[in-house]
């Protein structure tokens, strides 16, 4: 089972996100779960690698782990809207996994001072 915490601090705003395990949906390199998994995070990863004001700190790549922490370097309005909306993104995606495949994924949400 492939396991995501997601971390949201406060108003909303996407902390930190990780993903561990593998769905076992099918085997290693054909799990299209362990795809949807990872495309997500990665489309994630871009935007904010991307975004102006936006500190991405990426994880250890290595084989069934994927992770991200990302900071504002400053506060404002338009830094927060685009990491809701990161964030929104992400919930509303694996929410839609863990429905169709709820024996290869699991979705933790963890809000402001909670810590995965």
């Amino acid at each position: 089972m492939t396991v995501i915490a997601l971390s949201y601090g406060k108003n909303g705003v996407i902390k930190k996100c990780q993903a561990n395990g593998h769905a076992d949906f099918s085997k290693k390199g054909t799990d299209i779960v362990c795809s949807a998994v990872t495309i997500l995070i990665r489309t994630a990863m871009q935007v904010l690698s991307h975004t102006e004001n936006v500190l991405l700190i990426t994880g250890p790549l290595e084989r069934g782990v994927i992770s991200f922490t990302v900071k504002a370097k400053t506060e404002n309005s338009e830094t927060e809207t685009q990491l809701k909306c990161i964030g929104d993104f992400l919930r509303t995606g694996f929410s839609a996994l863990t429905k169709e495949f709820p024996e290869n994924v699991k979705l933790e949400l963890f809000q402001k001072s909670d810590e995965f």
